[in-house]
């Protein structure tokens, strides 16, 4: 993994997962609507942290043939991100869903996803040439919400793809987004988080998540079981505070940058993903890395909605800025 991310060649990412219809629905009652979803986010935000770098971003996904689905593709477009892995099926809608937000910033989410058109992805033979098209990438991030949304079919047939393309020199990149209403139970969960895991090459994970689905008590534990699987470098996300860090090289802390006000927490944790990645990719190390994440999941959750404005995008810290504001840890 190390001379991938420290290579000079253009690498290509893909991203895998789904966009939605996003609503933002403001104090005074009225909606606005734009596009979202934890991979999407991450997609543009990783776009636009690498842009000029020779670095390509694709997202790979399904939608439909309605004009909701052509205005998001659209959108895509204009941030860089590349729409020439997606499939389209004609007979299906992109999902819904809608933000609440409460005086302190924190969401809430209401979902309409049952018959969205990325569910359906991978099924059928429509499927292996996007699936065989994997191998074509030298990265592949994809989430937790990835994995739950797509049918029995497709995720199984994801699995195999993913495991193919690693086989042949791909990089996988997992962040577990654990969302407990997309599984039929947690046992259920954590055997395709475990078949993943066996494949992942680096993890963002986020704690709370983990806790839930794994029943961690400390990031020892975590860190251990990662290792089991297979994981050499494990991310731990902490929301305000300290990232914590497992690397073939040892452990170490990132603290986290002081925020003033929180407007909305939506895609803090994609645009943290985002942020680590991007700098992995442009040969950071990884605390220089944790510090980018931050600084962009600080900038993120001071605006409303998924996705900030490109004026609002912050200065990101050079190589090595982050070595001197590390906490070391004691293995």
């Amino acid at each position: 993994m190390t001379a991938l991310f420290n290579s000079s060649a253009p690498i290509k990412v893909g991203l895998i997962g789904e966009c939605m219809v996003e609503l933002q629905q403001r104090p005074d009652g009225s909606v606005r609507q734009t596009f979202g979803g934890d991979t999407l986010n991450t997609a543009i935000y990783l776009n636009r942290l690498c842009r000029d770098s020779g670095i390509v971003t694709d997202y790979i996904t399904a939608v439909g043939e309605d004009a909701l689905s052509q205005a998001m593709r659209e959108r895509w477009r204009e941030e860089g991100v590349g729409d020439g892995r997606v499939r389209v099926l004609p007979d299906r809608l992109p999902g819904l869903y809608l933000i609440q937000t409460d005086a302190h910033g924190e969401r809430n989410f209401l979902y309409w996803r049952g018959e969205a058109a990325a569910r359906h992805c991978f099924d059928g033979p429509g499927a292996e040439d996007l699936l065989a098209s994997l191998a074509d990438y030298g990265v592949l991030y994809l989430s937790g919400i990835s994995l739950a949304i797509l049918t029995s079919e497709g995720r199984e047939r994801l699995l195999g793809a993913l495991a193919q393309a690693r086989s042949r020199g791909s990089h996988i990149v997992f962040d577990n987004n654990y969302r407990a209403r997309l599984w039929s139970d947690a046992a259920h969960a954590r055997i395709q988080y475990e078949a993943l895991l066996a494949i992942t090459d680096m993890a963002l994970v986020t704690w709370e998540d983990d806790v839930a689905l794994f029943g961690f008590e400390t990031p020892e534990q975590l860190f251990r079981h990662y290792a089991d699987c297979g994981v050499r470098e494990v991310v731990l996300k902490r929301g305000a505070r300290s990232c914590l860090l497992s690397t073939p090289n040892g452990r170490a802390e990132a603290m986290a940058e002081r925020v003033e006000r929180v407007v909305d927490t939506t895609a803090a944790g994609d645009s943290f993903s985002a942020g680590y990645l991007a700098a992995r990719l442009l040969a950071s190390d990884p605390v220089t890395a944790a510090y980018w994440g931050h600084r962009l999941a600080g900038a993120v959750i001071q605006h409303p909605g998924a996705l900030i404005p490109l004026h609002a995008m912050p200065q990101m810290p050079l190589p090595g800025d982050g070595a001197s504001r590390q906490r070391p840890r004691v293995n």
